[in-house]
């Protein structure tokens, strides 16, 4: 009994660390804090690993802005390839040495909603406008995300920053040979430079040029389309009574994991932007969104599909709402909440078509869009993931 106890206080104390992020202060961090979130591979997909290393000085308020708002779109776009794969997002915020942290790193996730509320408590602060620590950004990239093994998968970095790396630090592991074990286990990296300082060129260029992967410039704000649209409010709307649609079973560290998805969620609702929410559910709505809307041991999709069987489980594995049920009274309840969430999300794909139709008309109306970041995004994805059999064709969501 205390093995058990002490393992699942281990867990709530891992998961809390997702859910209730700011409470990590400043003096709690020396060198980098990794925060794990729930994640699984699906072994019948292909796999889509991207991770985005991201400066989060003051100079960068802009782009991590762009980032909140952009996650979403980009999850659309990576997923629309075919065959379908499961994508997973991981994040490397870097600072420098003096500064709150040097790295804040959130692992690769098919939990995007875990991912996003990790990334709502990015901030830009510290830094002034020299070198940062752009090298051991990049080391943790390659060495602390738990990368997929999986035969067919892309696995990529995007270093996105405006200044320079310093390597004038003293034992610490330089981008050239950070690369090299890049490249040994399959790894692209980007560069992304955000503004224009000289200095930055060289080093940004090189970086890519050893990680087999492209260098681009944006503006010091990212370059993104942004845009609001009629749509955004009802599937906004739509998108949270689905989450209320999740029922979760299974043992109580399974069901623990998922609450901690919940919460994650309930922080999404409220504090995310309406575009940001209406994204969300845009990119829950298609196959690809499919892992971050269900998570795992979601028991109204288990039984439609036939996986479960309600007079199966036990009763301690049930989700608490259906326990003091009768098994009649159980599976009317299951049937009614699969009804609803048919409704709903075929209405939210109609919602997110006529979205999406709204904002590449909106788009063409202003010319394209061909030097903003979804645009170059999109171009590097689709040349790089074409190397291991993922087809792109209809262009960047925005």
């Amino acid at each position: 009994m205390k093995t058990k106890l002490l393992g699942l206080t281990l867990f709530v104390l891992t998961m809390g660390a997702v859910v209730y992020y700011p409470s990590l202060s400043a003096k709690s961090i020396v060198e980098h804090v990794k925060i794990d979130v729930p994640h699984k591979v699906n072994n019948d997909k292909p796999i889509v690993d991207v991770v985005f290393v991201l400066d989060t000085t003051g100079s960068m308020s802009g782009l991590i802005d762009a980032a909140k708002e952009k996650i979403w779109s980009i999850a659309t776009t990576m997923s629309a390839a075919q065959p379908t794969p499961e994508i997973r997002i991981g994040l490397v915020g870097y600072r420098d040495r003096g500064d709150a942290y040097v790295t804040r790193i959130v692992n690769l996730s098919s939990d995007l909603d875990s991912v996003y509320a990790a990334l709502m408590d990015f901030q830009a602060d510290g830094g002034g406008d020299g070198p940062e620590s752009v090298n051991k950004a990049l080391y943790d990239a390659v060495h602390q995300m738990t990368w997929s093994q999986a035969d067919q998968a892309y696995q990529v970095i995007f270093l996105v920053g405006d200044a320079p790396p310093h390597m004038d630090y003293q034992g610490e592991a330089q981008y050239p040979q950070i690369l090299a074990s890049a490249n040994g286990k399959g790894i692209v990296v980007n560069t992304i430079q955000c503004g224009s300082m000289a200095a930055t060129i060289q080093p940004w260029t090189q970086i890519a040029n050893l990680g087999r992967g492209n260098y681009f410039q944006v503006d010091q704000a990212g370059s993104a389309v942004a845009m609001t649209t009629p749509y955004d409010e009802e599937i906004a709307t739509l998108s949270a009574r689905l989450d209320g649609t999740r029922l979760y079973y299974g043992s109580d560290e399974e069901k623990l994991a998922m609450s901690a998805k919940v919460a994650a969620t309930e922080k999404l609702h409220g504090g995310a932007s309406l575009a940001s929410r209406a994204g969300r559910g845009a990119f829950n709505a298609g196959e690809g969104g499919k892992d971050n809307f269900l998570g795992e041991k979601e028991l109204v999709a288990a039984v439609a599909s036939g996986d479960v069987k309600l007079d199966e489980l036990d009763v301690d594995d049930l989700p608490a709402a259906l326990k003091p049920m009768a098994p009649a009274e159980q599976e009317k309840y299951i049937a009614e909440l699969a009804r609803e969430r048919e409704e709903i999300s075929g209405r939210v794909r109609e919602l997110a078509e006529a979205r999406s139709d709204f904002m590449k008309k909106k788009v063409e109306e202003a010319g394209g869009a061909k030097d903003s970041l979804d645009q170059k995004i999109y171009d590097t994805v689709s040349r790089q993931a074409a190397e291991v059999g993922l087809v792109y064709e209809d262009g960047p969501t925005y």
